[in-house]
């Protein structure tokens, strides 16, 4: 019963919010109190919820501070030669916009945070998808899969995971999967081309020349009110009608000039060119010390976040107006973050997770024993999509090794086969980072998941037989 009911709960809040009958905060409230209920564990909701908030508490404050801290660092221009550099080459383009998308998001992501990730990809590339009317999905979409791909680094967090679970060394999981992880980051990259032809076809190809005419509106595009664009220029040309409701296209215009498009105002009252080196100083040692683990990263960002703002903005009333300007990414992640929990928190509380796990392992036919690894990698997509991280690697993986070791599967193949999911996890309900990105790029988290699952899940498939292909799985 509580198999069913799990998943009926999960397949209730998908349709619920790709419907948008619910926006994700009540729909992550509001179903699972519902079939906590209808499980006949009503009074327990309270220590469930409870139990939820304090295992997320921790992600919670240090989205809070990353949005905080990035957005400043955004405000004071650290990234304007980065973003300069990508739209220089994407120029007015549509495939190149979707590559630059691909390549921006899978570098930045080699700091292992997701948030970051996504922070930084939509500051760069959201007003040039608004200026030429391009899709926002399709940059949501590419942003996360890409980062997916990028998230099985060795200090992203499931490899870590599945070496803890299995009690093996990261990087005996992590290198020998690298010819296989690079099939599927090519496969984004080839993907990002493909829709980038598309969106090309249906806007037209526009020239810097045609691009900038005079238009009425006036719309500021900021990564967190750190000084706006002025969009006094609108695309014109091109053959394609808006995109429709399934694209998650925005309404608006971005920001251009003839210098490369910008992207962000290079004359705006936040930026602070003579602590550049100090700010990016302080970032690198940020991320250093993320990457060594010298502290947790909650309390990092908290001081980073404190240190950045003392440093750059030393009045006060400057300090409030850069935490104003953010409150809005803050106050929706965080909240998003909170509502998760609630969801969360009943999964695991009242045994739906358990039980979903345990229901499918024992489903696998005996005659698959000896394919565990392959097995494993199928699983790993919906799994890792409709559960944690944690869940996964640290409920599941385990058993799934213990079924192969009966069959003479290693667990080095069955925790690298484990990785494959990934591209597709990055899109997940439970991931509190697809929240920054579908919130700072304003696209429906309905429109994202029917756009992206497809793309993501086929990432993974080629991921898993690239890894049998060349013998890794």
């Amino acid at each position: 019963m509580l198999t069913v009911l799990g998943f009926a709960m999960i397949a209730t809040f998908l349709v619920l919010i790709m419907m948008k009958k619910m926006s994700p905060i009540a729909a992550l409230v509001l179903i699972p109190a519902l079939f906590c209920v209808a499980v006949g564990q009503g009074a327990q909701l309270g220590d469930y919820v409870i139990e939820g908030v304090g295992k997320l508490a921790p992600t919670a404050a240090m989205l809070m501070f990353a949005i905080v801290y990035f957005g400043v660092m955004i405000d004071v221009g650290l990234f304007d030669p980065i973003v300069r550099g990508i739209l220089r080459f994407c120029k007015a383009d549509p495939v190149r916009i979707v590559v630059g998308t691909a390549v921006l998001a899978a570098i930045v992501s080699l700091d292992g945070d997701g948030s970051t990730t996504f922070m930084i990809t939509v500051s760069a590339m959201y007003p040039l998808y608004k200026r030429l009317g391009m899709s926002l999905v399709v940059m949501t979409g590419v942003a996360a899969t890409a980062n997916g791909v990028m998230n099985t680094l060795p200090w992203g967090g499931p490899t870590a995971r599945a070496a803890t679970a299995l009690k093996l060394d990261a990087g005996d999981i992590f290198v020998p999967m690298i010819p296989a992880l690079g099939m599927g980051l090519l496969f984004v990259f080839v993907l990002a081309y493909v829709l980038g032809r598309r969106e090309r076809k249906r806007i037209g190809y526009l020239t810097l020349d045609e691009l900038l005419v005079p238009e009425t509106d006036t719309v500021l595009v900021t990564a967190g009110g750190g000084g706006g664009v002025d969009l006094t220029k609108k695309p014109v040309g091109g053959s394609g009608d808006a995109p429709g409701p399934d694209e998650g296209a925005g309404e608006g215009s971005g920001a251009g000039d003839d210098d490369g498009f910008q992207g962000l105002d290079p004359n705006r009252a936040t930026l602070r060119p003579k602590l550049y080196w100090f700010n990016a100083g302080l970032t690198v040692a940020l991320l250093a010390a993320m990457i060594l683990e010298l502290m947790p990263i909650p309390v990092l960002f908290l001081l980073g976040a404190a240190l950045a703002l003392t440093v750059n903005y030393p009045k006060m009333a400057e300090q409030k107006a850069r935490i104003a300007a953010h409150a809005d990414n803050v106050l929706n992640v965080s909240g998003m973050v909170f509502a998760a929990a609630v969801f969360t928190g009943v999964l695991t509380g009242t045994g739906m997770v358990k039980h979903m796990a345990d229901w499918l392992v024992g489903a696998i036919p005996e005659g698959m024993g000896p394919h565990m690894g392959l097995v494993t990698g199928v699983l790993s997509i919906p799994l890792t999509y409709f559960m944690s991280n944690d869940g996964f690697y640290f409920g599941v993986v385990p058993v799934l090794a213990e079924a192969g070791a009966a069959h003479g599967v290693s667990p080095l193949e069955i925790a690298r086969a484990s990785l494959v999911g990934q591209a597709l996890h990055m899109s997940s309900p439970l991931v509190p980072a697809v929240y920054v990105l579908v919130g700072m790029a304003k696209v429906e988290f309905g429109d994202h998941t029917k756009f992206t699952v497809k793309w993501a899940a086929l990432t993974s498939l080629v991921v898993l037989a690239s890894g049998i292909l060349f013998g890794i799985i």
